[in-house]
């Protein structure tokens, strides 16, 4: 199955940031920014044809290799966010992309996370190369963006300059 995709960013479903993820200095802990960028990747990557099914059927899956987050603006509880994702680069087996979490009804942004994907044969548990269906789903993506910028934030290295 081929996904159709728009021109920008792909968009996930409004989330919402729940009461017991918020730390006691007031606001959402680190810890579940990382849950909203992986459930809004895990809306895309199921469009790609890496969801679940994908796990059970082809005995394959994606790994998180690398992650690099910049926490941005505070969330609060009840706050209502929507994830972005924007496929940077792929090959035969890893994804690099980028994600932006925003208020989803003002549009703020709160948090970037920039992410290397590695997919993963699951008997051996080693990577290996996405299957033809799964890199033309890829390069569809890729093709309908391929009018987007590098965003500003990709590519951030953490150090403390001198």
């Amino acid at each position: 199955m081929k996904a159709e995709w728009g021109e920008g960013p792909v968009e996930s479903d409004v989330m919402t940031v729940k009461d017991e993820w918020i730390d006691y200095n007031g606001h959402l802990n680190m810890a579940y920014y990382n849950v909203l960028f992986d459930t809004a990747v895990d809306q895309v990557f199921e469009r790609l044809g890496l969801g679940p099914e994908y796990l059970k059927t082809r005995g394959a899956s994606y790994f998180t290799a690398e992650v690099h987050v910049c926490y941005l603006r505070e969330l609060g509880a009840g706050m209502p966010v929507i994830g972005t994702l924007q496929l940077v680069d792929f090959d035969s087996k890893r994804a690099h992309f980028f994600q932006e979490l925003r208020h989803a009804e003002e549009h703020w942004l709160s948090a970037t996370s920039e992410q290397l994907s590695l997919h993963v044969d699951m008997t051996a548990r080693k990577v290996a190369p996405w299957p033809e269906d799964i890199l033309a789903n890829l390069k569809s993506l890729s093709d309908a963006q391929v009018a987007l910028l590098l965003p500003e934030r990709a590519g951030r290295r953490i150090a403390i300059a001198k």
